[in-house]
C-alpha cells in the first residue's frame, strides 16, 4: 500500500484506477488526433495563424461553455454526462476521419470539427474535474489531480512522437482514425462505474438559476478570484509555445511531423517530472512560489526555444516549460476544489476552465497573428516577457496557502414548522435576526457581520443589510431576502462546517437570555378586494 502521503496513494482506489487508465488509453488518441490535425493545417495552409487557431478552436469551447457545463455537471448525474460527451466527439471523430480520408478537409473545416471535439471536451471536463472528489477522499485530492495531469503527460510524452509517426506514415486521417478508437476505452469504463449519488430533498434548481448561484459563489470567494485571474495570465502567455510548436519543429529546427511529435514529447515528459514532484514543492514552498517559478520557468524555456536552431537544445527547454505547465495548472485546480464546497464545486471549476482556457485560445490567436507579421522568434520573445509580467501579478494577488477547510454541510438547520401553509415556490421570503450587543463587543460584532454578509450573498441572499434599533441602542438587526421559500432551505442547506466559526462567534457576542431571535417574513403586497379571489387561485395553482 502506498503511504498516505504518496503521490500515489489514491491508486488504493478502484474506481479512480480504472477510469484514470481508460482516460490514459482517450488522451493518447486525443493527442495522436491534435498533431494529426496541427500538421495537417500546417500542409494545407501558409498562414501561422491559421496554425495556431487549431489549439484555439480546441480551448475556444472550453471557455465558451464550461459554465454550462459545469451547472449541468451539479445538477445532474455526472457519470451520463461524461458518456454524453465520450459519445459525442466518437462521432465527431469518425466524421473527420472519414472527410480526411476521402480528400474533403479545407483549413476552416478541419477547425470546424476540432472545434466540435472541444465541444465535447467542454461537456466532459467540469463533470469529470468534479467526479474526482467522489472518488478519491479529500485528503487524497490533491495527488489525484496531480496523477491526472501526469497521465495526460504521460500520453504527451509518446503520443506526439506516435502521432507524428502515424501522419508521417500514413497521413493525417490514420491519426483521426486512432483517435476515434481512443474512445472506447473510456465508454467501457464509465459503463461499469456505478457511483453512490446523494438523494438531494429539494428539487433541481432551474438551470438560470444554477449558473448564477456558481458565479455569485465564486464572486464572493476572494480565494478562487485570484486563481482565476493567475489562470487567465498563465494560459494567454503560456499558450505561444504550444500554439507555435508546429512553426518551430518546421521552420526553426527545419524538421517534419515526426519532430514535432518528439518535441511534444519532450514537453510532455516534462510534465511527468512537475506531475511527480508537485507533492513534494506543495511541501517545501507556498502556492505562491510555485506559480511564479512556473511563470519565470516558461518564460526561460520560450526564449531558449525561439532562439535555438537545433532540437537537442529546444527539446530539454521544452522539457521544463511541460514541468512548469503541471505545476501551475494542477495547483490551480486543486486550490479551485479545495475552496469549494461540493455542491457548486463543478461550476466553480467550470468557470476556472472559463478563464483559463479563454487565455489559452485568446493567447494561441494573439500569439499566431505576431507570428504572422513578426515571425515565430519574435513572438515567442514577446510571449516570454508577458510570462514574466504573469508571474509579478503576485505581488498583488498572491494565491493563498492549501487551507484545510471543512467544507462538508453543516447540518445545523432543520425546517421550521409553519403555521402558514407555504407552498415551495412562495415568497419573497424577508428573514430578520435580532442580537443584544454590549458597547465593548460592537467593532467584534460588526467585524464578524462582514463575514457573515459574504456568506449569505454566497449561499444566495440577497438585499443583505445591517441595522441598529435608535430607540434600543443594543439590538441590532441583520435582514435579507431570498425569492422563494425552497430557496431560502436551499440557502440554509449550503452552509458549511467551515462557516460554523462565524455563526458560534456571533452567537457567543449576543447578550440576551435567549438565543438570537429569527424572524421569517413572507412579503406581501396590499390587493383590492376585487383581485383578492384572484390572488388565491394563483396562490393554489403555486
Amino acid at each position: 500500500m502506498p503511504d498516505r502521503k504518496s503521490p500515489l496513494a489514491p491508486f488504493r482506489h478502484k474506481t479512480f484506477r480504472l477510469i484514470w487508465a481508460a482516460s490514459l488509453v482517450s488522451n493518447f488518441g486525443g493527442l495522436v488526433q491534435s498533431v494529426g490535425a496541427a500538421w495537417m493545417m500546417a500542409s494545407i495552409s501558409s498562414s501561422a495563424n491559421m496554425v495556431a487557431l487549431v489549439q484555439a478552436s480546441t480551448s475556444l469551447p472550453i471557455m465558451l461553455f464550461s459554465l454550462i457545463s459545469g451547472a449541468l455537471a451539479d445538477s445532474f448525474d455526472r457519470r451520463r454526462i461524461m458518456l454524453t460527451a465520450q459519445f459525442f466527439m466518437l462521432v465527431v471523430s469518425l466524421t473527420l476521419t472519414l472527410c480526411a480520408w476521402w480528400g474533403l478537409i479545407t483549413p476552416w473545416l478541419l477547425l470546424f470539427f476540432t472545434f466540435l471535439i472541444g465541444c465535447g471536451t467542454a461537456l466532459n471536463n467540469p463533470a469529470w474535474q468534479a467526479s474526482v472528489g467522489d472518488m478519491v477522499p479529500r485528503e487524497d485530492l490533491p495527488a489525484a489531480v496531480a496523477l491526472n495531469s501526469m497521465g495526460f503527460n504521460i500520453t504527451r510524452s509518446v503520443g506526439p512522437a506516435v502521432g507524428g509517426a502515424i501522419v508521417a506514415a500514413a497521413g493525417a486521417a490514420a491519426a483521426f482514425a486512432a483517435n476515434a478508437c481512443s474512445y472506447f476505452a473510456l465508454i467501457f469504463a464509465l459503463l461499469r462505474w456505478k457511483p453512490v449519488v446523494p438523494e438531494n430533498p429539494l428539487p433541481r434548481e432551474t438551470f438560470g438559476r444554477a449558473i448564477s448561484a456558481g458565479l455569485r459563489y465564486v464572486s464572493m470567494s476572494p480565494n478562487i478570484g485570484k486563481v482565476l485571474l493567475r489562470g487567465f495570465a498563465f494560459g494567454l502567455s503560456s499558450s505561444a509555445i504550444l500554439a507555435l510548436l508546429p512553426l518551430v519543429a518546421r521552420d526553426l529546427v527545419a524538421g517534419g511531423p515526426l519532430t514535432y511529435g518528439i518535441l511534444l514529447g519532450c514537453f510532455g515528459v516534462g510534465a511527468i517530472g512537475g506531475a511527480l514532484t508537485s507533492a513534494w514543492a506543495r511541501e517545501r514552498f507556498t502556492s505562491e512560489a510555485i506559480v511564479r517559478f512556473a511563470f519565470a520557468g516558461f518564460a526561460a524555456s520560450a526564449t531558449i526555444t525561439a532562439t535555438s536552431s537545433y532540437a537537442v537544445i529546444t527539446g530539454p527547454a521544452l522539457f521544463i516549460a511541460g514541468s512548469c505547465w503541471v505545476l501551475a495548472l494542477s495547483l490551480f485546480n486543486t486550490t479551485v476544489q479545495l475552496s469549494t464546497p461540493r455542491w457548486v464545486v463543478a461550476r466553480a471549476l467550470s468557470l476556472y476552465q472559463t478563464t483559463t482556457f479563454g487565455g489559452i485560445a485568446a493567447g494561441s490567436w494573439l500569439w499566431g497573428a505576431v507570428a504572422d507579421g513578426q515571425g515565430a522568434t519574435n513572438a515567442l520573445l514577446w510571449a516570454a516577457a508577458a510570462m514574466l509580467v504573469g508571474g509579478a501579478l503576485g505581488l498583488r494577488y498572491g494565491l493563498p496557502q492549501f487551507e484545510s477547510l471543512n467544507l462538508d454541510p453543516l447540518n445545523r438547520f432543520s425546517e421550521p414548522d409553519l403555521p402558514l401553509d407555504l407552498k415551495p415556490r412562495s415568497g419573497p421570503i424577508v428573514v430578520l435576526i435580532d442580537y443584544e450587543i454590549a458597547e465593548e463587543d460592537i467593532q467584534a460584532f460588526l467585524t464578524a457581520m462582514t463575514e457573515r454578509r459574504r456568506i449569505r450573498i454566497r449561499d444566495g441572499a440577497g438585499q443583505w443589510t445591517l441595522m441598529r434599533d435608535l430607540e434600543n441602542p443594543t439590538v441590532w438587526t441583520e435582514t435579507y431576502h431570498v425569492p422563494t421559500w425552497i430557496e431560502y432551505v436551499r440557502h440554509n442547506q449550503r452552509r458549511t462546517q467551515a462557516d460554523a466559526e462565524n455563526g458560534d462567534l456571533l452567537r457567543a457576542l449576543h447578550r440576551g437570555d435567549e438565543p438570537p431571535r429569527v424572524h421569517r417574513m413572507i412579503e406581501r403586497q396590499t390587493i383590492l378586494p376585487t383581485e383578492y379571489e384572484r390572488y388565491k387561485q394563483v396562490e393554489m395553482h403555486h
